[in-house]
């Protein structure tokens, strides 16, 4: 990718359109053929994760959760 350098007006329009989307990663990137948004964060919140992988009953939660919590605990 190549950086480009925009003004303190489209950055602040930019944060306001992704505010409304619930988005305040610090780096994005916009996929317009593809109609995504890609954020950049390495500290992802069990409701980050769920909500990412779309709709999943009760039970695919709770076995995520407790294995994102296991991955948590063996880290540390």
């Amino acid at each position: 990718m190549i950086p480009k350098k925009i003004n303190r007006q489209t950055v602040n329009a930019l944060k306001s359109i992704l505010d409304e989307l619930d988005i305040h990663n610090q780096r994005v990137t916009i996929d317009f053929s593809k109609e995504m948004i890609e954020v950049e964060d390495d500290d992802y919140s069990i409701d980050d994760l769920l909500e990412a992988a779309g709709t999943l009953t009760p039970e695919r939660a709770k076995e995520l959760y407790d294995e994102v919590k296991r991955s948590r605990e063996e880290w540390d």
